[in-house]
């Protein structure tokens, strides 16, 4: 495409590059996904996130979404909630293969191991989309060199909501990671509102002991545990607090600490 063909948001905004969809995923009528190409200039680490969206009437609309591919993979995956009157996701959900969509040049965020102090035990609780930027962490060899163990708990309403929990389960048998990830990760899906193998709210199994009983483990301790948090701001607060209660510290790149949170949560 030559400059004279070349639609004018392409070169007039330089903090994004233009993307082609290349496969799209609808879990739920509430909840997608999808893969698109990578700039070859693009670098994250696993668990940060990206701005991501469409140009509509000729600008940029964007949110912050968190890449759920991990670094090494040669594309960019998203999961994404429906919102039917928000100003992006009311439109994101449309996309299709061969689409093109923006993607921000630079990647942030504080679900990073460096964010961390060393630990024995990595927790990582999303709920709902807050799943992604742990999708790709737990593909990251990096989180295995410096944990002994990874737990992923993902908590939804409804049982079609547990978006990738055959490629999570999958993992452990993966030719390329199997051996690294086989005994070290754990997964934990819990549904609030149909029956399922776990059910409850994360936090009210992990005030009543449940959540260590299942999985055989020892309760949270400041000592050996480091959490990461993401999801919907009601339940950053509910576990900020009750991690605190125990003697947990928030951490920062500038200042490791025992659990970090992502507050960049995608909701429209």
């Amino acid at each position: 495409m030559n400059a004279e063909t070349r639609p004018a948001w392409k070169s007039a905004h330089p903090a994004y590059s233009t993307e082609t969809v290349e496969q799209v995923r609808h879990w739920t009528d509430r909840l997608f996904s999808f893969r698109c190409t990578r700039s070859p200039t693009l670098r994250f680490t696993a668990g940060q996130f990206v701005m991501l969206g469409l140009v509509v009437e000729g600008k940029p609309l964007v949110r912050a979404y968190s890449v759920a591919s991990p670094p090494w993979d040669e594309g960019l995956e998203f999961l994404s909630i429906k919102v039917q009157d928000g100003p992006l996701t009311s439109r994101l959900q449309h996309v299709r293969p061969g689409d093109e969509i923006l993607i921000g040049r630079k990647s942030v965020g504080t679900l990073v191991m460096d964010a961390l102090l060393p630990g024995r035990t990595l927790w990582l609780y999303g709920t709902g989309t807050g799943l992604a930027p742990f999708l790709s962490l737990i593909r990251e060899p990096e989180v295995y060199d410096r944990f002994e163990r990874v737990v992923l708990l993902h908590g939804v309403r409804q049982v079609a909501e547990l978006a990738y929990a055959d490629m999570i389960e999958a993992l452990p048998q993966d030719e390329a990671l199997g051996e690294l990830i086989r005994g070290k990760l754990l997964y934990y899906p819990t549904v609030t509102r149909e029956p399922f193998r776990n059910q409850g709210r994360v936090t009210d199994l992990i005030r009543s002991g449940k959540l260590f009983g299942d999985l055989g483990l020892p309760a949270f301790s400041p000592a050996e545990d480091r959490i990461m948090l993401c999801g919907s701001p009601e339940m950053l607060a509910e576990t900020k607090g009750l991690l605190e209660g125990m003697g947990f510290e928030e951490g920062a790149n500038s200042r490791p600490g025992h659990y970090v949170i992502e507050k960049a949560f995608v909701e429209k």
